[in-house]
């Protein structure tokens, strides 16, 4: 990405934008959610909105994810285009009939004949504190749905276009921000741009080792990445964007020029989306394979309030070091 014309924002000023463009452009797409609107909401992610387009469009709504998600597939099936915050990925739980059983199968099942352009905005991440019930990374239960894609972009410009993207998509998106990245910067263009779905990044290029990593983790990998290089391993960084539709040819290219994989998510590690992953290297890039592909997942354990207890279950940069260095013991 040219550095020419771009400015650095947050993570959180990238939602904001990606909103306001869209609204300005569409008078279909509103937003709602809890505290979304005069409060700006939990993270401040929304400030300003409700002053620009007030609240026929930024709407503050009752604590009832599976009310909120249910309003916004219907208003999606009638011709508007919501976006509806979920303040915690966690509470998607609540909502899950709305969103597994509604939003997902009423293209399919009508034929084709009734769109449900609905965005769900929500969180994943651990390292706030916030206990078990705040901090879960739990991505990969509606990447197993059909009929949903699933965004989890790892930086401000990624978030920006891919948000722009799926609120232009006449399919139901879920789109996943970190929370721990909120403050994060990075350069946005000053013009506008989407990024399509299903389209990875290759955020560093090697030769040694392919690290296919997602969200708040390609940050981790990265800094690892770095101090692998002082021990003579070049690392690639692979960054999905797109859970579903999910880029495996990007991946399986950089697995054949590389010959190694290791795939991080912060979700459980059990079941989860290093284990799809994982899986599709073997199937497809087995025959250039020169060592097992590894994964690494958060603890399989509900997320600890304690600050000196909640890091340890949250993958991190010398774990991934060791995992790298493990897949060279044996030359």
């Amino acid at each position: 990405m040219s550095t020419s014309n771009h400015r650095e924002i947050t993570y959180a000023e990238a939602v904001r934008e990606a909103i306001r463009e869209e609204m300005r452009r569409d008078d279909h797409v509103f937003l709602m959610g809890e505290d979304v609107g005069a409060a700006g909401g939990v993270f401040k992610v929304t400030t300003g909105l409700y002053q620009e387009f007030g609240p026929e469009r930024i709407r503050d709504t009752p604590i009832s994810e599976a009310a909120i998600v249910g309003a916004g597939v219907g208003a999606a099936m009638t011709g508007m285009r919501p976006i509806v915050e979920v303040m915690f990925g966690d509470f998607i739980t609540i909502a899950m009939d709305q969103i597994v059983n509604q939003a997902a199968k009423m293209c399919y099942m009508t034929g084709g004949q009734a769109k449900v352009p609905l965005v769900v905005r929500t969180t994943l991440g651990a390292g706030r504190s916030s206990a078990a019930q705040h901090s879960q990374s739990l991505q990969a239960w509606l990447a197993h749905i059909p009929g949903l894609k699933v965004a989890i972009p790892s930086t401000p410009y990624d978030l920006k276009g891919l948000l722009k993207t799926a609120i232009r998509d006449d399919n139901p998106v879920i789109v996943y921000e970190d929370k721990m990245m909120y403050n994060t910067k990075g350069l946005v263009p000053d013009e506008e741009y989407t990024i399509p779905f299903g389209t990875a990044d290759v955020k560093r290029e090697g030769k040694d080792v392919t690290i296919v990593a997602t969200s708040s983790m390609v940050h981790t990998v990265l800094n690892a990445a770095t101090k692998l290089e002082q021990d003579g391993i070049s690392v690639e960084v692979v960054d999905p964007r797109t859970l579903v539709p999910l880029d495996m040819a990007t991946i399986i290219a950089s697995v054949e020029k590389t010959s190694r994989a290791v795939v991080i998510d912060e979700g459980y590690q059990r079941f989860g989306i290093t284990a799809e992953i994982a899986s599709l290297i073997a199937d497809e890039a087995f025959d250039y394979l020169d060592a097992p592909v590894k994964r690494i997942g958060a603890m399989d354990v509900p997320v600890p309030f304690s600050p000196g207890l909640e890091p340890l279950t949250i993958p991190n940069e010398e774990r991934v070091i060791h995992t790298v260095k493990g897949l060279f013991r044996d030359e």
